[in-house]
């Protein structure tokens, strides 16, 4: 490898460390990330079910985060799959490089390290993965223990201690499915170096600005921590006119 690809590859580590690390503090110029927001939505969904016995539309929930975090565990099987497949083909996919324009050619072991390392990024995203959904299992299990809206009105504080440690390990396993995602995202920069580094460097850039604006000043984060009061409220009660005189209600149409 040459100085450039070292420096690339010092930069990707470095950049992906600052990003996470950015994501854990509170802010960025006075705005609460995405991730942040959430975690009081998730806080305020699991003090909500308190409130009601019926808590099939809370298990769905729970199934969905599930299905969502396993889909991304085999897909990241199915990426490192990919990744040893093209292994075995790195004189095919060598020589289609090497006549590339903007190619710095490297030769095989080269080329083989970078598949490798795109691996790597793979399996830790899966193992990511494959944490959150055990701990989203465990969530499940957590949320069964909240006791009904008689038994939490009798022991409040039993409820909140059974609410807090469900809101807990939600977070932890979403904390954990964010960071493989990240890696996922990040794998896109990755395929720059296969290009020449400083493709690697500006794809990097690129991946890590997109996701900045999507935690910090995205439409998303605006619908989720927008707390005002909408002009036009849809949830009007329903007029009712006179009794009419054979008894029954009408709600006054003309």
């Amino acid at each position: 490898m040459t100085t450039p690809d070292y420096i690339a590859l010092v930069f990707f580590a470095a950049i992906w460390f600052g990003y996470a690390r950015l994501l854990q503090s509170a802010s960025l110029f006075g705005r609460t990330s995405l991730t942040h927001a959430m975690r009081e939505r998730r806080r305020e969904w699991i003090y909500n079910s308190l409130r009601r016995d019926l808590k099939m539309i809370d298990t769905q929930i729970m199934a969905g985060l599930q299905n969502g975090t396993a889909f991304f565990a085999s897909t990241s099987i199915f990426a490192i799959g990919s990744c040893f497949a093209l292994l075995g083909a790195t004189e095919k996919v060598d020589a289609v490089f090497a006549d590339l324009p903007f190619v710095f050619h490297s030769g095989h072991a080269v080329f083989e390290m970078k598949v490798g390392g795109l691996a790597a990024l793979f399996g830790y995203a899966f193992f990511k993965f494959g944490w959150s959904y055990r701990l989203f299992n465990y969530c499940t299990i957590l949320f069964g223990a909240i006791p009904m809206v008689r038994d939490a009105e009798e022991d409040n504080l039993a409820a909140e201690r059974a609410a807090e440690r469900v809101i807990r390990m939600n977070t932890i396993a979403g904390s954990h499915f964010n960071e493989g995602l990240r890696a996922i995202f990040l794998s896109i920069g990755y395929l720059g170096w296969f290009i020449n580094p400083y493709v690697f460097m500006a794809t990097t850039t690129i991946v890590i600005v997109v996701l900045t604006r999507r935690q910090f000043f995205s439409e998303a984060r605006l619908a989720i921590m927008d707390d005002r009061v909408p002009s036009n409220l849809h949830l009007l009660p329903i007029p009712r006119g006179e009794p009419s005189e054979d008894g029954s209600d009408s709600l006054g149409e003309k």
